[in-house]
């Protein structure tokens, strides 16, 4: 999906902004060196309260943009979700999947499919509690042997 606004640093720039802060420097020492206002380097840190984020990596068995193209592709000429799985070495509910998750075969677009992949992936995600009432209704005092329990109880709900 695109960017509405001003696009901001690069992602490369973006990096070295976090290299620098774990290194100790500060918001004006960042700014001169990377070459944007201070106001732009805040805006980085803001979002995760200046903790040093590491860069994102896909895990190996994700979907890259290139086969995402090649799925938007394939559904633009009208083939099966099975013939574009067989040209990319993936099963065909991979694909169907992928599809379903962005939009559609009508609506389907790669880039943007590819954009929110990278926006679920980001850590925090909500935690078991906070997603699931019925646990949330478990106390650490229901139970005589405490919190042990209660993450007994997560792993077996999960």
């Amino acid at each position: 999906m695109a960017k509405i606004g001003r696009p901001g640093l690069p992602s490369e720039r973006r990096q070295q902004v976090w290299e620098l802060w774990k290194t100790g420097a500060s918001i004006s020492e960042i700014s001169r060196t990377v070459g944007s206002p201070p106001g732009s380097i805040f805006s980085i840190l803001l979002p995760f309260g200046g903790f040093y984020q590491a860069p994102q990596r896909r895990r190996a068995g994700t979907l890259t943009l290139t086969e995402r193209e090649e799925i938007s592709r394939g559904l633009a000429a009208g083939d099966s979700y099975r013939a574009i799985g067989r040209r990319l070495g993936r099963p065909a509910s991979t694909i169907s999947r992928e599809v379903a998750k962005n939009k559609g075969r009508r609506r389907y677009r790669a880039v943007d499919a590819d954009d929110r992949a990278w926006r679920r992936a980001r850590r925090p995600q909500k935690c078991k509690l906070a997603c699931n009432p019925v646990l949330r209704g478990y106390g650490l005092f229901d139970f005589p042997r405490g919190g042990a329990v209660v993450m007994l109880r997560l792993v077996v709900l999960g």
